[in-house]
């Protein structure tokens, strides 16, 4: 079975709650994990801290906040895919900046999308419902493990 924990990093508490409504009203996850900023990110992947105990696999995705206290999320994104046990995790930068610098520094850095978060509510669930369906349902991950080269 595909896994399909989404990790959801967001200093918002609106859209941390927006967001994991619309994910559970769509059943689109059997787990959502919130954090408030990239250090319990950063915490979270590498099992340090209040995480070091935690057993299960890591995200299917994470839905990334740019613009965030502590650790901003480009500085995650740039730990995240400059780690050959992380990489693969896909990054979704969900921000409400439209600044060209912050999008063409993202992708630079590695995210596999950039959305720039709707101002109205049902905009916003509708983004989240369709982003939560196509990296946890539609999208095939790399497998896990060794690679055999043929």
């Amino acid at each position: 079975m595909k896994p399909s924990r989404i990790l959801l990093v967001d200093d918002s508490p609106r859209d941390l709650e927006m967001a994991t409504s619309a994910l559970e009203q769509y059943r689109l996850a059997n787990e959502v994990t919130t954090l408030r900023d990239g250090a319990e990110c950063l915490d979270y992947l590498y099992r340090r801290g209040e995480f070091a105990g935690r057993t299960d696999a890591q995200p299917a995705v994470i839905l990334l906040d740019l613009k965030m206290p502590r650790v901003d999320g480009l500085e995650v994104l740039r730990q995240v895919k400059g780690d050959p046990d992380l990489k693969t995790i896909p990054i979704v930068m969900m921000t409400s900046s439209r600044e060209e610098r912050d999008l063409v520094q993202s992708y630079e850095l590695g995210a596999n999308a950039y959305v720039v978060k709707p101002l109205s509510f049902h905009e916003f669930v509708d983004a989240i419902r369709v982003l939560g369906a196509f990296w946890v349902v539609l999208n095939e991950p790399p497998p896990k493990g060794p690679q055999s080269s043929s």
